[in-house]
């Protein structure tokens, strides 16, 4: 039995990181045989009962030591792991597990993160020097891959392939649904409904006001419904709530949390979604979905550019009079957007195997 240690940021209910894990798994178990697989999460518990896997406290350097101990290969991923734009710490929590197992005589290997942005020379040299030692480096997009190679990595340590999400399977319309009439967001028939999947971590209060003229507007216009989406439940949600109280009725707003999969079947009932969150738009893609992205960070450009959509706005200069003319265009265009999304995709999900393919080399030994 080889056994697998999972690192990331796991267990918090994140609807993005939580999508990741579950699809790494599921292709871990597909693709491989005999893994055992242990996740580091912040809450064990529910990590191992919602996955079917062993879990251990991520904060916990026992736990972290231990479990490093018994494993044959760590894998570090998904998601933005490396990187110190939202905590110095965070890049160093991640490499020192990287490390650990190293100097245990462990494999370890990078599984479709996205790299970057890393600000810090001595963040970037350790980075170098950590990553030069590992068995095997997958990255999500160019970006990341050029970020490595700026730092000192060897080109031909580095594979492109996609977010590891864009392999999710696709539920059924039935559970969206159920959930928005439970909400009070019915979806209704003859009448668009727009999703908004915005961010509340250092939120922009002038991209929010911006915002609620949009749903305004979409009312007046096309008597649209708007539904505020939360992605990151404990950060978001509080944003949303008090956008949709602002609003006083004219938009609906998802108070409850929700798993990853019920999230998914939400986006599919949406008409159009705009999203900040780089997973939301990802679900979008999925469920076939045409989608407005607003830009806060480079993997959005990123992922957007991978299925041939611009980047129309940041949060920064996000406007209503640029939104209307975003928005006719969209609606016009939906169903050539919706086929190129698709092709691209299933372009990108064939590329995610070779995560699986560089895995299975290193089991051979």
């Amino acid at each position: 039995m080889y056994k697998i240690l999972i690192s990331g940021y796991y267990g918090f209910n994140n609807i993005g990181d939580e999508s990741i894990l579950r699809t790494v798994i599921d292709n871990l178990r597909e693709k491989l045989p005999d893994v055992n697989i242990t996740v580091l999460s912040q809450d064990p518990a529910q990590t191992a009962e919602k996955y079917g896997v062993k879990a251990a406290r991520r904060m916990s350097v026992p736990d972290i030591f231990r479990s490093v101990r018994r494993c044959d290969l760590l894998l570090s991923g998904g998601g933005s792991l490396l990187q110190d734009a939202t905590s110095g710490r965070s890049i160093l929590y991640y490499l020192f597990i990287l490390r650990l197992a190293q100097l245990l005589g462990k494999q370890t290997f990078i599984y479709s993160q996205g790299i970057g942005p890393i600000s810090a020379p001595r963040n970037r040299r350790l980075t170098c020097r950590v990553l030069r030692r590992t068995d095997g480096i997958v990255v999500r997009d160019a970006k990341s891959r050029d970020l490595l190679l700026e730092i000192g990595v060897p080109a031909k340590l580095v594979h492109v392939t996609a977010d590891p999400v864009i392999r999710v399977k696709k539920p059924d319309l039935t559970q969206g649904s159920a959930i928005l009439a439970r909400e009070g967001c019915p979806k209704r028939e003859g009448r668009l409904t727009i999703g908004w999947a915005v961010k509340a971590r250092k939120p922009n209060k002038t991209f929010l006001q911006e915002v609620e003229k949009c749903i305004l507007w979409l009312r007046e216009e096309y008597n649209a419904d708007s539904v505020l989406i939360p992605f990151f439940h404990d950060e978001d949600v509080s944003v949303c709530k008090a956008v949709a109280e602002r609003l006083e009725g004219q938009a609906g707003c998802l108070r409850q949390k929700y798993l990853s999969e019920e999230t998914l079947s939400i986006i599919g009932c949406m008409d159009v979604l705009v999203g900040v969150r780089l997973h939301s738009l990802i679900y979008a893609a999925v469920m076939g979905v045409p989608m407005i992205g607003v830009s806060y960070d480079p993997k959005v450009d990123s992922f957007l550019a991978s299925i041939r959509r611009p980047t129309h706005f940041t949060v920064n200069n996000f406007t209503l009079e640029g939104f209307q003319t975003v928005f006719r265009e969209t609606l016009r265009d939906r169903e050539a957007i919706c086929d190129t999304t698709a092709r691209c995709l299933d372009g990108l999900i064939s590329s995610l195997d070779r995560n699986e393919e560089l895995i299975r080399s290193l089991m051979k030994p």
